[in-house]
């Protein structure tokens, strides 16, 4: 079998990273992992040896590049089909992904004002109108999918997939700044939190040293 390798950037801040690879530990794949520090002077230049467009995340399997967090996603469910990636059920599939390119398009107001940052807890945010309406529409998603899904398991859909692994950042970022949540997002968020994938990268990401600035500064805006 040809190996896989996926090339991500900090682990503190790099959302679309987390995506792929967290999908990618909770289906039991093996894989290598090559980590690029984001704005570093060599940066691009290193990142454009795997990816091009320039961008991370990439994964290299045998001699198929995959870019962009949700094709590699959907490329290793149709590769590795054995492992669960999706719900089987196809209305519980049509909600996964369409919550799923709901998050891959959407939210803008959320990536610009609140950047993820997992070392940082509970900072105060100024909540503009643009940033509420993509809190409020997030925590309805979240709570609408654990209604109608909560009797097959505790994550959005019944039992993990990359609906999950996509909303995954967010779930560090509603940590980061301590939105106030209703019970069963908040459910929600500590179920996520208890996977050990998620503690791993976690764990990685506060070991980390590199900081970058300019998402440090928008922070605290």
């Amino acid at each position: 079998m040809e190996s896989l390798t996926l090339i991500i950037g900090n682990k503190n801040y790099s959302s679309w990273s987390l995506r792929p690879w967290l999908a990618m530990k909770q289906a039991g794949l093996t894989f290598s992992e090559i980590r690029i520090p984001l704005y570093q002077p060599e940066s691009s230049e290193k990142i454009r040896q795997y990816s091009p467009s320039g961008k991370v995340p990439v994964l290299i399997h045998g001699s198929i590049t995959v870019w962009d967090s949700l094709a590699i996603c959907e490329y290793l469910a149709e590769c590795f089909s054995d492992y669960s990636w999706w719900p089987d059920v196809q209305y519980d599939l049509a909600i996964a992904r369409s919550i799923s390119a709901e998050m891959h398009s959407g939210f803008f107001a959320l990536r610009e004002q609140m950047p993820m940052n997992c070392r940082a807890k509970a900072l105060e945010k100024r909540l503009t109108p643009t940033l509420q309406a993509d809190i409020d529409r997030i925590t309805a998603l979240w709570s609408s999918a654990r209604q109608q899904f909560s009797s097959k398991g505790d994550f959005l859909c019944g039992p993990f997939s990359i609906a999950d692994a996509m909303y995954a950042p967010v779930v560090f970022r509603f940590i980061t700044y301590g939105v106030n949540l209703n019970a069963l997002c908040q459910e929600y968020m500590e179920t996520m939190l208890a996977l050990p994938a998620l503690q791993e990268w976690l764990h990685a990401a506060e070991a980390e040293s590199e900081q970058i600035s300019m998402v440090e500064t928008n922070m605290l805006q």
